[in-house]
Order: C-alpha cells, then structure tokens, then sequence
C-alpha cells in the first residue's frame, strides 16, 4: 500500500509525465480543430464516439421495436372490442316494424248471390181438354196478352151451348110472368080479380127475373171457363219451360198437382238475394249501391240497389237474407245465375290499420309486439273488420307505435331488440 502511494507521488512530481487540466471549452477547442492533412494521428476521443453511435443505434432500435410492439397491441386490442361489440350486436335481435294506419278503408265485402227474375210464374190450364196448338217455345220472347196455346174442349162448349138454351128459356118465362103481372094488376084495380091472385102474379114475375139473372150468370162463367181455352202471358217476359205438346190431356185442377204448361220469366229487371252475416247487419241501408260480378266475366260490373231486407237474422246461418234489384234490361244476367255481391261498408272512426303478419295469436289472445325504449312490449287488441292482408283495430296501439313485422314465438315482453327496418325502410341505427 505504501508503495503504491509513493508511486503515485513521484508520478504527480515528475514533469515530464504531469499534463495540466484544460478547461471544457479549450478541449471542445481541440477536438472541433480539424488534424492536419497527411496526419496519421488519431484522436485520444474517437473510441468514445464510436460507444456513443453504438447506443444511439441500439436506442432507435430499441424505441422501434417499442412502437411496434405498442401498435401491435393496440391493433389487437381494438380488434377484441370489435368483435366484442359485433358479438354483443349480433346477440340483439334485429325486428321490422311498422306504424298503423291512421283510420280504416270502407270495407268491401264480397258475398254470393243467387239471381231471380223480378216476377216467376208457371202457367196452368184453367179448362179440361186437349192442347190443340202451342204457339211458342223456351226462349221466346212473348207480349202480355199475346197467345201462348189453345186448349180444344168440346163438353166445355156444349155446356155453353146448353146454359144459352136455358137462359132464353128463362127469358121467355120471364116476359110471359111480367105480361100476366100487368095484367093482374090492371084486374084487381076493376076487382074483377081478388088481390091475393094479383099478388100471386107479381111474385111469379120476381121468381122469373130471378131465374133469368141466374141463367145469364150461367152463361158468364162458362164463357169465362171457355175463355181459358186460350192461354195467353199474363206479363212481357220471356218463356223458360214448355211442358206440354200437342194433343196432351189438360187436366185443370182435378189432380192434387196440376201439370205446368208453360213457365214464363220477367228478365227486364231482375232480383239478388244474398246473405249478409250477423256483424254486418247493421251496415245493410236500403238504397245503397252495390256491384254484381260473374265468373264468367269478372271484369263486367252491373251496379245494383239494395231494396229490402227480412229485418231479422236466420237463427240457423246468423245471417240477413237482402234483397237487390239490377235492371236488366240489356240481359246482362239469367235469371237463376251465382253472382258475387260487392258490397261496401262504412269506414271505421278512431281506429287503426296493421298488417296481418303482426298479429299473435296465444293463449292470452290477440296480441302485437311493439317496440317501446328499445324493448319488446306485447300489447292486447281488439279487431274490428278483417280486411285480409291488413285488420283494423279498435282499440291497443296507436298510429305512434312501432308495430313488429313477422313477429316469432319466442317473441316476449322485455326482450331487447335492434330496428332493422321502419315502414319498408331501413332505420338509421
């Protein structure tokens, strides 16, 4: 140790080996003077600047490799919260809805109907005889008034001839009661005859007149029986059965069915009956309009109007039996025909249109989903007309609720929910 020590004082003693302290300035002097061209000396500093390069590299790697792993870190991260929110997305049902209609259509109801001629009768014989000679045929447009048939009844004609014969006798009787009556009367003024003969004779001439009026009254009727013996139309129509032909027995009457010759329709306008169920029956008002369609032709409407109905619902279907009458004078429809009956109801106040898909039908009854606050509320309504693609209720929603779409049945209150689309169209999320 001493040694050392001395050493370290000789060195400190010795001048040749003692360099003086320079100052910082005069160093940094000495390292920024440029050595002298062809100078082969090196700087005592230059190891030390190469230390430095060294640690200055190592930090700039080091500092990329710090943002790099930053970055990559952060990138992950980010990517974890995305998927993390699109899981919690996709976790939330996505729903369509739709806002009600304000206010409800006038319904159309369609409803079928059977066609009758206006005035349907069947023609019978009123006389015995044969048919001589028929005069039309079906389809044959026929007068009223105008000769369908002739019926030949040769007892019924004899009779005529017979009850004639009787009433000229009586008229004879008569004239010879009323002379002698004169008579009489003329006597018993003279009393030449005792009034009780005159009153004799006066009674016989009333007996005579009687007789007479009876005769005549005879004749009347067989001329109105033989009058039968030509059938004529009782009405303009037209002939929808002949059942008869030349040389048939006409019986009129004496069998419990008589037989129909001829069935004649009025066609110039025409009656519909159809049956209205029980919840419409409030809506019928005689005078409204109503259009008549065919199968056959469903794009040819004939405008009718209700003109009476039974003003009471058939215990048996619970519906109103309605009358309509269409003119038809152009022969649009036959007598007998299906038709469909269109018939428009009143629209409804205060109420609401939804489409039919929103409907639930559960054990607590008719129910839609509506989005309140984000979340599923299963409301009750109460439904007025069933329009079919759409309904009108009554009562339960409002124009301002968001009604859900295709509703399915795991659909429950509280559930949380996400709008996919508004009223057709897509919400803004």
């Amino acid at each position: 140790m001493d040694r050392v020590i001395d050493n370290s004082e000789s060195k400190a003693s010795d001048p040749a080996t003692f360099q003086p302290h320079h100052s910082a300035e005069e160093e940094h002097l000495a390292h920024s003077t440029p050595a002298p061209p062809g100078s082969g000396s090196q700087s005592p500093d230059e190891p030390s600047s190469g230390r430095n390069s060294t640690l200055m590299v190592a930090l700039v790697v080091t500092l990329l490799l710090a943002v790099g792993i930053y970055f990559g870190i952060h990138s992950r991260s980010t990517a974890e919260h995305k998927l993390e929110g699109a899981t919690e997305s996709a976790a939330i049902p996505s729903v369509n809805v739709v806002h009600p209609a304000v206010g409800s259509k006038a319904q159309e109801v369609v409803l079928p109907g059977n066609t009758q001629a206006f005035i349907d009768t069947s023609i019978y014989a009123r006389t015995n005889g044969y048919l001589k000679q028929w005069f039309v045929d079906i389809g044959s447009h026929v007068h009223q008034g105008q000769l369908l048939a002739v019926i030949e009844a040769p007892e019924l004609d004899q009779q005529l001839q017979q009850a004639q014969a009787d009433l000229k006798t009586a008229q004879a009787n008569q004239q010879l009661a009323q002379t002698t009556n004169v008579r009489w009367q003329a006597l018993v003024a003279k009393h030449a005859v005792s009034q009780q003969e005159a009153d004799q004779m006066a009674s016989d001439f009333v007996a005579k007149q009687a007789a007479t009026a009876a005769s005549e009254a005879n004749v009347r009727r067989l001329q109105q029986i033989q009058s039968y013996e030509r059938v004529t139309a009782p009405f303009d129509g037209v002939i929808t059965a002949r059942a008869t032909d030349v040389g048939s027995l006409i019986d009129a009457g004496s069998s419990a069915e008589p037989h129909e010759l001829f069935h004649l329709d009025q066609v110039n306008k025409l009656r519909i009956f159809f049956s209205v169920p029980e919840i419409y029956a409030d809506s019928i008002r005689d005078g409204a309009q109503v259009d008549i369609t065919q199968d056959a032709d469903p794009n040819h409407i004939i405008k009718g109007t209700v003109t009476r109905n039974s003003n009471a619902i058939n215990q048996t279907s619970r519906t109103l039996n309605v009358e309509a009458d269409v003119d038809n004078a152009k022969g649009g429809l036959l007598p007998g025909a299906y038709v469909f009956v269109h018939m428009k109801l009143p629209a409804g106040f205060n109420t609401v249109t939804i489409p039919s898909n929103t409907l639930i039908f559960r054990a607590q009854g008719l129910q839609v989903g509506v989005v309140r606050n984000g979340h599923v509320q299963l409301v009750a309504i109460t439904i007025g007309h069933d329009f079919g693609s759409t309904v009108e209720v009554t009562s339960g929603i409002t124009p301002q609720d968001e009604v859900i779409l295709d509703p399915s049945d795991s659909l429950i209150s509280g559930l949380q929910v996400e709008l996919g689309s508004v009223d057709g169209s897509t919400s803004a999320r």
